[in-house]
């Protein structure tokens, strides 16, 4: 069902909608407005991707797990592609995911859904993931190293080969 939602429907839809809105303001202006969308939304994706990207290393330089910033990083790739679609309706989808009121309010639907679930690897985490107002989980103290040794005999291995 989503191929058919993602290649029949939405490019139909945009092609409609395209065409109505081309009848009203006219074509080239209608071609001009896809173009700026494009642009000011890739310009707006950058920006906050950039930030975003500064975010989750002040997070992992601190020990904290940057789950919010993976959401939203995931949401700005995905206003990048809708953005760079042509048409009208993927722009107002690739715009709402670039508002953080948008993708918060997406966050805390997809959370009290159930259906996600998180893992966290090698980290002690203080709480929950289906807290929407907490955006992470804290490492170990970044001042302890985890590491496993075996300690080797030498004079054993030495026994066993004469």
């Amino acid at each position: 069902m989503p191929f058919f939602v993602i290649f029949i429907i939405i490019p139909f839809a945009e092609i409609i909608v395209f065409m109505s809105v081309s009848d009203v303001i006219g074509l080239g202006t209608a071609l001009i407005m896809a173009l700026i969308t494009a642009i000011l939304g890739g310009a707006i994706v950058r920006y906050q991707g950039i930030q975003t990207i500064m975010n989750a290393q002040k997070n992992l330089r601190q020990g904290i797990l940057p789950s919010r910033e993976l959401f939203d990083g995931l949401c700005l790739v995905a206003a990048g592609a809708t953005l760079i679609t042509p048409g009208f309706i993927t722009d107002v989808i690739g715009f709402l995911l670039l508002v953080p009121a948008f993708r918060e309010i997406l966050l805390k639907k997809l959370i009290h859904s159930g259906r996600f679930e998180a893992s966290s690897f090698g980290a002690e985490h203080n709480g929950s993931f289906n807290d929407p107002y907490k955006d992470h989980h804290n490492f170990r103290d970044p001042d302890v190293i985890d590491v496993e040794y075996e300690t080797v005999d030498e004079d054993a291995d030495k026994d066993k080969g004469a």
